[in-house]
């Protein structure tokens, strides 16, 4: 409930910055513009979000590059299509696993946030990928393995024309101002709270 509560109030702090400062400008449909997009909230499918527009984007023709900063060391369904997909996907995990579940030290977790944050910022400036998706990055933030000052700066380097997607909850509101859509996901319902454990082929 306190994620939640947090959630919800950085949204709204972000929604009365946007409805002070936004102006709604003309539209010319043959722009080419990269999009900061960012996909938070405590229900699922943040991921599943982001992996969507993923797919979109390669059935363009473009390239994609997913960093996950936590999912380390799981088999999912994701890393199996990105194994035929190559190199058009491209997903690394640079996560070490969630860290209060594994044996990893404090120090090894950041070491590969680290890693990722690197990966990242060099996958934006090769102009390799039209997509680039930063996987439960604000996970990461929270758990004090990167900065929102990095997070800040990161987005700033964006090309013009490159998509950047961040993932995770709690999305802050430094951030939130900065990008072009942001979706809350909301928990309404949830199969775990029926003792249905998480499932091949939709959960991973």
């Amino acid at each position: 409930m306190l994620v939640l509560a947090k959630n919800k109030a950085n949204m709204a702090k972000a929604k009365m910055t946007l409805d002070n400062t936004e102006e709604i400008g003309s539209m010319d449909e043959n722009e080419i513009r990269g999009l900061t997009v960012i996909f938070t909230g405590d229900g699922k499918g943040k991921t599943s979000a982001a992996l969507g527009g993923a797919l979109r984007c390669l059935g363009h023709g473009y390239r994609v590059k997913v960093i996950q900063f936590i999912k380390g060391e799981i088999e999912t369904g994701e890393l199996r299509l990105a194994e035929r997909l190559k190199p058009d996907l491209d997903i690394t995990q640079a996560g070490r696993g969630f860290t209060w579940l594994d044996d990893h030290s404090d120090d090894e977790h950041k070491k590969a946030a680290g890693e990722g944050f690197e990966m990242a910022l060099k996958a934006l400036e090769s102009d390799e990928y039209k997509t680039v998706v930063l996987d439960e990055i604000f996970y990461a933030l929270q758990a004090g393995l990167v900065t929102e000052e990095q997070i800040s700066a990161l987005i700033d380097r964006k090309p013009p024309e490159t998509h950047l997607v961040l993932t995770g909850r709690s999305a802050p509101e430094s951030i939130i101002v900065k990008a072009d859509l942001v979706t809350s996901m909301q928990d309404i319902k949830h199969p775990s709270r029926q003792g249905i454990p998480a499932q091949k082929g939709m959960d991973y």
